[in-house]
């Protein structure tokens, strides 16, 4: 029995590629909400640079009908070159294949839009064709249904991909919160994109441990009742 699947996702056994995470391919999304989508996306990239992720960023038909990738996602990766395609699967050209290559690492975790397609392509296709093993971000990837969606993950389930969620990639990098250079980091990433997570640990920081709060505000004012005789005087 192969046992490379049973390691536990690391910042050193593992490379990320991003696919077609572009406007005119969200605006077909209908399994996940956009926005919700976007902050997984974003989230995830900022924790491949939190631990140093050998990262690909691949576009489809940039100018002709996808629109440019998510500026947000750029920003995470100022310097990345975008490695641009005509073909639905990335497998198909070789500057993406070269890029994995050269990251020398076997397990490739995936987010990309859409599932059914460009997604579970590339999947079947670097597993088929150079034996990868491929981790399917499912909540910042996205498909044209929830069907869509669901039934492309099924596939590639049953061929071998291992499906994840963004926060589960980012904890399992983190593994121990006593690794302290990365902690302060990784909670900044779950106080923003981790919804009731991180709010919790906001309330936690302040509430029980008497942090300072993150952003500053004007003064908080003391409550004053109303006066109610004068109300009701008026």
């Amino acid at each position: 029995m192969s046992t490379e699947k049973l390691e536990v996702l690391t910042p050193e056994n593992c490379q990320l590629i991003f696919i077609d995470h572009q406007p005119q391919m969200a605006f077909g999304v209908q399994s996940i909400d956009r926005q919700t989508l976007k902050n997984n996306t974003v989230a995830l990239a900022k924790a491949a640079r939190v631990f140093d992720i050998p990262t690909t960023i691949t576009t489809v038909e940039t100018e002709s009908f996808s629109g440019h990738t998510y500026p947000e996602l750029l920003e995470v990766f100022p310097a990345h070159p975008l490695l641009e395609r005509t073909s639905m699967n990335s497998w198909d050209d070789q500057k993406v294949r070269d890029s994995l290559a050269a990251n020398g690492r076997r397990k490739i975790i995936v987010s990309g839009l859409w599932t059914e397609v460009c997604n579970n392509t590339f999947a079947l296709s670097a597993m088929h064709d150079a034996d990868y093993e491929i981790y399917m971000v499912a909540d910042a990837s996205g498909g044209t249904s929830k069907e869509a969606h669901d039934y492309a993950m099924q596939r590639m389930v049953q061929a071998g991909v291992v499906p994840v969620t963004w926060q589960q990639v980012l904890l399992e990098w983190q593994r121990d919160w006593a690794h302290r250079d990365t902690y302060d980091a990784v909670m900044d990433i779950v106080r923003e994109h981790s919804g009731a997570y991180g709010m919790g640990v906001d309330y936690a920081y302040t509430m029980v441990h008497g942090a300072p709060e993150r952003s500053e505000h004007g003064e908080r004012l003391d409550p004053v009742p109303a006066n109610t005789a004068s109300n009701e005087a008026a």
